[in-house]
């Protein structure tokens, strides 16, 4: 009898430790389920959720016009007579420029819009000259004023590349605190500005711009009866920020 009763509880503890050991197993199988669906799913999803997002940032960079921000100025180093009359005179500027490409290509040269404001313009002249603005005195004086140039272009080529040649024209305003040139000249000109430069890559989202050779001319476009003005030969520099995505990314 004892045998029996020793038999039959070793037959019971198997039952219960097999229905135990069935029962956790199936829990940790399900929760295992549970644990490593979301992970399998997640990892089957990353190279559709990369590749995505891979199109989406193409797709921005293809929406995205290239611009720029460049902070500089400009040196008048000597003057001549083309459309004015005014000698003996040197400008210096400096302001903000705003460039966006805008009109696609033109002779393998990109084609970008151009807008500048100058909060800073110096005029250096002799302190008397006649209504044509030639100068009657050897001393000089410094005038202060303001320009702006809400219209211009520039072409620029060798796009993306660490050296890269450009040629701008802008067109716009110029406001002294005085009539300047001549007596019979006005507080405001015309202004109408050309350089051509290299900008050089410093970073990707910076570079150097180097205005080798330009031409800055101001009159007042007959708004008095004579027209007095000025062009001035000048170098400028400026550091160029890229806006958006970097160029050649």
């Amino acid at each position: 009898m004892h045998a029996i009763s020793i038999r039959r509880s070793r037959r019971e503890r198997s039952r219960r430790t097999g229905r135990f050991f069935d029962g956790t197993t199936l829990w940790f199988c399900f929760a295992g389920l549970l644990i490593a669906a979301p992970l399998g799913l997640r990892c089957e999803e990353m190279p559709f959720d990369g590749a995505r997002e891979t199109s989406v940032v193409q797709e921005t960079q293809k929406q995205v016009p290239a611009q720029e921000v460049i902070f500089g100025g400009l040196v008048s180093y000597g003057n001549y007579k083309i459309f004015a009359g005014g000698t003996d005179c040197k400008l210096y500027t400096a302001g903000v420029e705003y460039d966006r490409h805008s009109w696609g290509y033109m002779l393998k040269a990109r084609v970008d819009y151009v807008g500048e404001i100058l909060p800073v313009v110096l005029l250096w002249e002799p302190d008397k000259a006649d209504i044509w603005g030639n100068p009657k005195s050897t001393s000089h004086h410094i005038v202060p004023g303001l320009g702006i140039s809400p219209i211009g272009a520039r072409w620029i080529w060798r796009d993306g590349k660490a050296v890269k040649p450009y040629l701008l024209a802008k067109g716009g305003m110029l406001f002294f605190t005085e009539k300047v040139i001549s007596t019979q000249a006005s507080y405001q000109s015309f202004s109408l500005q050309s350089s051509m430069g290299l900008q050089v890559r410093l970073n990707p989202r910076v570079d150097l711009r180097l205005g080798l050779f330009g031409d800055f001319h101001f009159s007042n476009g007959f708004a008095v009866p004579v027209n007095p003005g000025l062009d001035v030969m000048n170098a400028s520099l400026g550091i160029s920020y890229h806006l958006g995505v970097p160029p050649g990314r």
